[in-house]
């Protein structure tokens, strides 16, 4: 495995200034073996020590020591990025029927998770891994990670989340500000009011959309006369008062698969969500969008029973292809429909906190409420959302209590969320900012524009790659097409564009289709064949083409944010993938597409 050790060595260094160097006889999972095993009493007594700090201090940092060595030797363990190990073989590692009836010993118990977890492992972190949006993570998180899960705190209650609750607050303000920008004095007057919230703290973006969607549909059917709202009368009752036939949702067709389950969830259904085709730079449609509410405008005037705009969404940060959507236009039309207009911005959000990237997401200080991912670009580990409003007191449509947790006069963060439990996760992006800066930010994301626009460059040159989409914000779609047969589709296309008679285009059209669905099948098996070689690592998906529309591409899929990813291994990796692509294009494809 070819890793740059800085980071590594440095937590090492800290831990060892912290906590004192280790000496070298403490090797305490170099000898243990999964099947050695020390029997347990299982009394009271011994589980009472299991709760409690151990008798001696040592012992606690000489696991401590030997644990942070297991995970340290982890990144710098030579080989791929995954093990050798089939899947099924891995399956049946993990396939005891029963629960253990006997206590075992932690050290026995860490010696299992090394041999059996963390040897199978994905190495995210690794500079050669850009294929999906979970990347390095600096070395501190694991710090926090443990601090977080020593106390133990429970954001849903202040009796169970003291100090953390009022980080969390303050986090959330800072967050609103980057988005919405209010006055100082709004700030300074709502960063503690414990009678609103500015936003959550979310388990992901999915519970991020879950929770904007849900205040959009309450809001769509508010209490009105005798009509208690639909979060008492549920929806039946509040189609039926309303005069309400369906309810819908408008997002891009390059919308993130959460809606469609949040949509479910909230009892709209799959059907409602009502996906707008996007334009050649993968942003929705603006003049589709139009014309689609448009036709619910007039479907409407002529019904009795009418269709609901629940909510517009703006993509900012596309998951497939790292686009944004004209914000601008779409709180427009938002305003236009009378809806609510959210912004997912699970993907591209972070961005905002440097103020030379704020241009890309003009208009989103307007929408009404927006999704943010820490465990996307501000490198948290896995995984925390967030969801912010810009009505401070838009989530008293969800607003709930209890009388034994969460009491309608309290200052518990519980009484404004759909979770339940939540753990101190907002303690990792507080501390980011705080060791980060704006500044640190600031040359992680241009480092991440470089190497994403350095791949691009890469690509575009290389006689058998072609490039898929224009990546605004660091993921770059492309796909394997040996040179002759990038010429013949060049060629196609010119014809179809000049061709005047509409059975003869019908006839190229066929044509295109079935080289592009070979094309497919080629990348499907290079992807593989990337995979099975493990020395590094791109994602595959496939999307509607905006070139070839309206066929769906097989595509490679890099997302390009992992601050020790260079150039150089960049070339390495492209390099790799025209080798195995020009291998199985001649011994799979060749004679096929020479017969397209």
């Amino acid at each position: 495995m070819r890793w740059g050790g800085a980071a590594q060595r440095e937590g090492r260094r800290l831990i060892h200034k912290l906590y004192g160097r280790r000496p070298d006889t403490m090797k305490l999972f170099d000898t243990l073996e999964e099947k050695r095993t020390t029997e347990v009493r299982a009394d009271l007594e011994h589980l009472r020590k299991l709760f409690i700090m151990p008798d001696s201090p040592d012992k606690f940092l000489e696991f401590g020591h030997e644990l942070l060595d297991l995970i340290h030797n982890f990144f710098k363990s030579k080989g791929g990025i995954h093990s050798e190990i089939s899947l099924p073989e891995l399956a049946k590692i993990f396939s005891v029927m029963e629960i253990p009836r006997h206590p075992s010993l932690l050290k026995d118990i860490l010696g299992e998770i090394k041999s059996k977890v963390i040897a199978h492992s994905v190495k995210v972190g690794n500079p050669y891994y850009i294929g999906h949006m979970t990347s390095a993570i600096p070395y501190f998180m694991i710090l926090l990670e443990m601090i977080i899960a020593a106390l133990n705190q429970n954001q849903v209650k202040i009796e169970t989340a003291k100090a953390s609750t009022f980080l969390e607050r303050e986090l959330i303000a800072w967050i609103h500000r980057l988005i919405f920008d209010r006055s100082p004095n709004f700030y300074r007057t709502h960063v503690q009011n414990h009678r609103i919230a500015l936003g959550n703290v979310t388990l992901d973006g999915t519970m991020a959309n879950l929770t904007a969607l849900m205040v959009a549909r309450n809001k769509a059917f508010p209490a009105s006369g005798r009509f208690p709202g639909i979060r008492k009368a549920g929806i039946y009752d509040a189609y039926r008062y309303y005069n309400c036939r369906r309810a819908v949702i408008l997002v891009s067709a390059r919308g993130h698969y959460s809606i469609e389950k949040i949509a479910r969830i909230l009892g709209l259904g799959n059907h409602n969500v009502i996906k707008i085709p996007v334009d050649s730079g993968n942003r929705i449609d603006i003049a589709r969008l139009r014309q689609v509410c448009s036709q619910i405008r007039e479907q409407n005037e002529r019904s009795e029973e009418k269709t609901k705009i629940v909510a517009i969404i703006g993509i900012a940060g596309t998951t497939e292809t790292g686009n944004i959507d004209d914000l601008v236009e779409l709180r427009r039309i938002a305003d236009e429909n009378e809806t609510f207009f959210h912004v997912d911005a699970a993907w591209g959000g972070a961005l905002l906190i440097v103020d030379k990237y704020r241009h890309l997401f003009k208009g989103i200080e307007s929408a009404d409420s927006v999704t943010f991912d820490a465990h996307k670009l501000m490198y948290s580990p896995l995984s925390m959302g967030m969801i912010l409003f810009r009505n401070e007191t838009a989530l008293n449509y969800i607003k709930h209590a209890s009388n034994y947790i969460i009491r309608p006069d309290s200052v518990d963060q519980g009484r404004f969320t759909v979770e339940g439990s939540r753990p101190f996760s907002c303690l990792k992006p507080w501390v980011t900012f705080k060791i980060f800066g704006k500044e640190g930010f600031r040359i992680l994301f241009d480092h991440a524009f470089d190497i994403t626009g350095t791949l691009r460059d890469i690509v575009t040159r290389h006689p058998d790659f072609e490039a898929m989409n224009a990546p605004e914000i660091f993921i770059f779609n492309y796909r394997y097409v040996p040179r002759d047969i990038q010429c013949r589709l060049d060629a196609l296309m010119r014809e179809i564009d000049d061709e005047a008679d509409p059975y003869r285009v019908i006839k190229l059209l066929k044509r295109l289709r079935r080289i592009n669905e070979a094309l497919n099948d080629l990348n499907i098996e290079l992807h593989r064949a990337i995979r099975q070689e493990d020395n590094s690592f791109v994602s595959r998906t496939m999307v509607e083409s905006t070139r070839y529309n309206p066929q769906k591409i097989v595509v490679l899929r890099a997302v390009t944010i992992n601050p020790l990813t260079t150039p150089e291994i960049l070339n390495e990796i492209v390099d790799e993938q025209s080798a195995l692509g020009a291998k199985i294009f001649k011994s799979e494809f060749a004679d096929i597409l020479e017969k397209l």
